[in-house]
């Protein structure tokens, strides 16, 4: 859309992944760094307690307490000793703290720094803490040295500074950040993937395009007059238009629902096991007769679905006809223009010739003819039949019949359920028929008449054509059966007779060979539940 803008969905996703995957690297990280830290610190202080405890249980650092220079012993046992265990410094003291082995000889003799020999030289715990000696912050092991009694008479203390502490956990911590990184490497080659992946299966649009999509697909479903649902490969219905609920009554969601559940008599399923597509099918569905057109969807080369759209079939027949009686009245206008402009170049070589008394005669006789067609029309209130007879008359005019409307005839407006569509069929097919029957004929003679009265409205349609034979009288109604010769015929009849069961009418016929054929129609003015 313009004036919009739009982050792909590539970018929107391995943004989101490297996002979600550094997060998740920071949190993971930061508790592994907190663990590990504590861990390191615990190791650290338990080999510094288990190396001053060790010592503290030595004979010989007990024997080097009773001599008169304890240092002499206790300082190459406590550097060799700190060496081995790579401890910063092992301190061995008297119960006053005073030292008599450091790592630092200058500083033998001195009293202990620190302030946390109380628990050990007091109470002869054995335990881990934390102070800031000679050499700096430590973490620092502290075990008493007990006599043949029982009697604390010394102190061991053994420490790692916490510099190297840091150093050792930071060492560990890079191999975190080598798998974070390598896990980060992952994600990203992962989430291109998987964008590679979506796009392949969205056709390469973007969510604002797919969603744009979506809704012009709903706008252009609800402007479809026609029915459409859409199935899957296991037959259950994905889509379904509101002309098509409408259509076939349905007000319940149906979606994910067999379709064999919803219209039994749907034959969609075939088109799934076929892959072909069916074009103008006639079908049964809910109370009515229905044309419909299945169009499988496939998806690399299998059927994956099928689309089938439905209009009711007395709409379409209603179109048609009414369309073909367009053409019909367009063409009898035509020829009544020309008829007329004929008639004009007669009145107007009549003039010329100065034949004054023919002109007038010639005059006169369209008058009336004009005339008593017009007030005979004047009797047809309703407007679609007044139109359908004008068409037959001009028709009529151009094939040299007789049509005549009845002296009687008489027609209020018609009721709300005789459409248009349906008058131009009845009446259209009826005339037209009865002009086809005449046309041999050297006298061609149609009569039409509408009677209002009472419940009923009757039409009725007689010529003086050849009839029709008793054989042929059962199948005159029949689909494609018809008594003229010729492709596309024999569907005018059996049009009108699917009207009339709809309206609830009836019709007679009255047909003697070489006399003629009447056709009446008779029409209930009230429909059941309509007043």
């Amino acid at each position: 859309m313009k004036g919009r803008f739009h982050v792909s969905l590539k970018t929107k996703i391995q943004v989101l992944i490297f996002t979600l995957i550094v997060s998740i690297i920071i949190i993971l990280s930061g508790v592994f760094t907190y663990w590990e830290f504590e861990d390191t610190e615990a190791v650290m202080g338990d080999k510094a307690l288990q190396t001053a405890t060790t010592i503290s249980y030595m004979p010989s650092v007990r024997e080097a307490f009773e001599e008169q220079n304890p240092s002499d012993k206790l300082q190459p046992l406590a550097l060799q000793i700190q060496e081995r265990m790579g401890a910063e410094f092992v301190v061995i003291g008297n119960t006053e703290s005073i030292r008599y082995a450091h790592p630092d000889p200058s500083r033998i003799g001195g009293k202990m720094v620190g302030g946390d020999n109380e628990p050990a030289l007091l109470e002869g715990k054995y335990y881990v803490s934390q102070a800031k000696g000679t050499l700096g912050p430590s973490l620092r092991g502290k075990a008493p040295i007990f006599n043949d009694n029982q009697e604390v008479i010394g102190i061991v203390s053994v420490g790692f500074l916490m510099e190297d502490i840091y150093t050792a956990f930071f060492r560990r911590l890079g191999n975190i950040a080598g798998i974070s990184l390598l896990v980060l490497l992952i994600g990203g080659i992962g989430g291109y993937l998987l964008t590679r992946s979506i796009r392949k299966d969205t056709m390469g649009l973007e969510p604002y395009q797919i969603a744009s999509l979506y809704q012009e697909r709903e706008a252009v479903l609800s402007s479809i007059k026609e029915g459409i649902i859409s199935i899957t490969r296991d037959g259950r219905v994905s889509m379904i238009n509101s002309s098509a609920r409408q259509l076939l009554n349905i007000t319940e969601d149906i979606t994910n629902k067999q379709i064999r559940e919803i219209l039994p008599a749907s034959e969609a399923e075939r088109v799934i096991q076929t892959g072909v597509a069916e074009r103008d099918r006639e079908l049964y569905l809910k109370d009515r007769t229905v044309i419909v057109n299945r169009t499988p969807v496939i998806e690399n080369g299998e059927v994956v679905g099928v689309v089938s759209s439905f209009r009711d079939k007395s709409e379409v027949r209603d179109m048609v006809n009414a369309l073909s009686e367009i053409k019909r009245y367009s063409e009898g206008l035509r020829s009544q223009t020309h008829e007329f402009a004929n008639k004009l170049y007669v009145l107007l070589g009549l003039l010329q010739l100065k034949h004054y008394q023919e002109a007038i005669d010639l005059i006169e006789s369209e008058f009336q003819i004009a005339s008593n067609q017009s007030s005979r029309l004047h009797q047809i209130e309703d407007e679609t039949v007044e139109a359908i007879l004008l068409g037959k008359l001009s028709k009529a005019s151009e094939m040299k019949i007789d049509f005549q409307i009845h002296e009687e005839s008489a027609l209020g407006i018609m009721p709300s359920h005789i459409n248009r569509a349906k008058l131009v069929t009845i009446l259209g097919n009826l005339i037209d028929n009865a002009f086809e029957a005449v046309s041999p004929n050297k006298v061609k003679k149609v009569v039409f008449s509408a009677i209002d009265v009472g419940e009923e409205i009757v039409f009725e349609v007689s010529d003086n054509g050849p009839g029709i034979s008793e054989e042929q009288l059962p199948y005159i109604f029949d689909q494609g059966f018809s008594t003229k010769k010729g492709d596309h015929r024999g569907f005018g009849l059996p049009n009108v007779k699917e009207i009339l069961e709809e309206l609830g009418g009836a019709f007679e016929i009255d047909t003697k060979q070489g006399k003629g054929t009447t056709f009446s129609v008779f029409i209930e003015k009230r429909k059941e539940g309509i007043e």
